[in-house]
């Protein structure tokens, strides 16, 4: 029988779990919270820490709560549904600022209010893996620690749309030969709704019956539909094209951004709109002014920004971004504000970032490697090339307290940060700050 010791939770680290301290070890264990004692059991040994699960709890927390969905636990699409929603919310920015003093050894002149999102029902765009078993088509997230399936028939933190059209799809896959389909993808528009297939082939009777599944759909939803195959590295629209185009709005801006399946863009659109609003208010872009928005995939940050009159100029890794964003400002009647370039934004020295000019003000939004490169690139700038202010929108707390850090040692001013709850029931948490000069 394994050992079980018991320790008293004193915090909550930014994977979702609780912290405590055994014998002057640092132990982290899975779904427990601060406040809680519990009885736990070691799960992997490290020579700086511990992780654990727990054993027995023997004093619960306030804010634990009953999970309403009836996967949980074994599903890795949540670890939080145990927590009460805003005291969710308090734990982000505590591990947020944790990380902030343990790593970048900085903290924001003001804590900003958080962006609460949705508690449930918020998720837009899901990938779902399909595999078979014994014949039976087995559709949903990984499991929480091991790499098989979890087959759902609905989900909580999915919009009611989606979570109501898992069950006719999964019939008609079912109905198909095993291996048929490797993934589903959704994608909720605001105008129209994608189901993308990831499989090799689909023959001429199982597009009828795709048909038929979206006419289907679109008198349960009252939505419109259309399909996309996915292929090796290849989507490709199946349904007629018609008036409207997958995508989302940002309204405040009067922009609206075309989108496809394999594209990135946030889970839910209102919280995405709340993050750009917040953004453009901390950016305060002003006419005649030259800003880069590096990292800028389809145009979510510059396209606002120049809706704002200032010119932007976005900076992404790969050409075909690129284009996609020119041809989004073309779309939105801002081509004549907003330019895009190419550029490897982690090989960045300041030779290279000399030739994009002086710009009064950037935006990062990086993914979760952050942005050193971009940011050691400044030391080699003189101080009259430096940007005046530097908005950085992070979806990895711990690069952006490295990053921080060496803005700080830059000589900018932190003046403000806080957390964006984009993923509710979750750990993941992404945050804006601040920087002046």
């Amino acid at each position: 029988m394994e050992q079980q010791l018991t320790a008293h939770i004193t915090d909550w680290n930014q994977e979702g779990r609780g912290v405590a301290r055994v014998n002057g070890k640092a132990v982290f264990i899975e779904d427990a919270l601060p406040g809680e004692v519990v009885q736990w059991q070691s799960v992997r040994e490290k020579k700086s820490y511990t992780e654990g699960k727990i054993g027995k709890l023997l004093r619960a927390a306030n804010a634990r709560i009953q999970p309403p969905c009836v996967y949980y636990g074994r599903c890795g699409g949540c670890n939080s549904q145990h927590i009460e929603f805003t005291t969710q919310v308090a734990l982000k920015q505590r591990a947020w600022m944790n990380q902030m003093r343990r790593l970048g050894k900085v903290q924001p002149d003001e804590l900003m209010a958080p962006i609460y999102g949705l508690p449930w029902r918020y998720r837009e765009r899901v990938r779902l893996r399909a595999v078979y078993e014994e014949g039976r088509l087995k559709l949903g997230f990984q499991a929480r620690h091991s790499h098989n399936i979890v087959d759902i028939d609905e989900c909580i933190v999915l919009s009611e749309t989606l979570s109501e059209a898992l069950k006719p799809i999964k019939t008609l896959l079912q109905s198909w030969p095993e291996h048929s389909v490797a993934g589903v993808m959704l994608h909720q528009g605001n105008e129209v709704i994608a189901l993308t297939l990831q499989a090799s082939a689909i023959n001429q009777n199982q597009r009828k019956q795709i048909d038929s599944l979206l006419l289907q759909l679109q008198q349960q939803t009252g939505k419109l539909w259309q399909w996309w195959l996915q292929t090796g590295r290849t989507t490709a629209l199946q349904t007629a094209k018609h008036m409207y185009k997958l995508s989302y709005h940002l309204p405040e801006f009067q922009v609206v951004i075309p989108y496809q399946p394999e594209d990135f863009t946030q889970v839910n659109q209102l919280t995405n709109a709340l993050m750009v609003q917040r953004a453009i208010q901390w950016l305060q872009p002003q006419a005649g002014e030259r800003i880069i928005d590096w990292f800028c995939g389809l145009g979510n940050f510059s396209l606002p920004i120049a809706r704002m009159q200032a010119e932007v100029v976005g900076v992404e890794g790969m050409a075909a971004m690129c284009r996609r964003a020119t041809a989004n400002a073309q779309y939105n009647g801002l081509k004549h504000l907003a330019h895009f370039q190419q550029a490897n934004l982690f090989a960045m020295n300041g030779q290279r970032l000399r030739k994009f000019g002086y710009a009064q003000k950037w935006l990062l939004d990086p993914p979760r490697a952050g942005a050193q490169a971009l940011i050691l690139a400044l030391n080699e700038l003189e101080e009259r090339f430096l940007p005046k202010r530097i908005v950085y929108v992070s979806c990895d707390p711990a690069t952006l307290a490295r990053d921080a850090g060496l803005l700080v040692k830059r000589g900018y001013q932190y003046r403000a940060g806080g957390i964006m709850n984009l993923f509710a029931q979750t750990a993941h948490l992404e945050s804006m700050a601040v920087f002046d000069r």
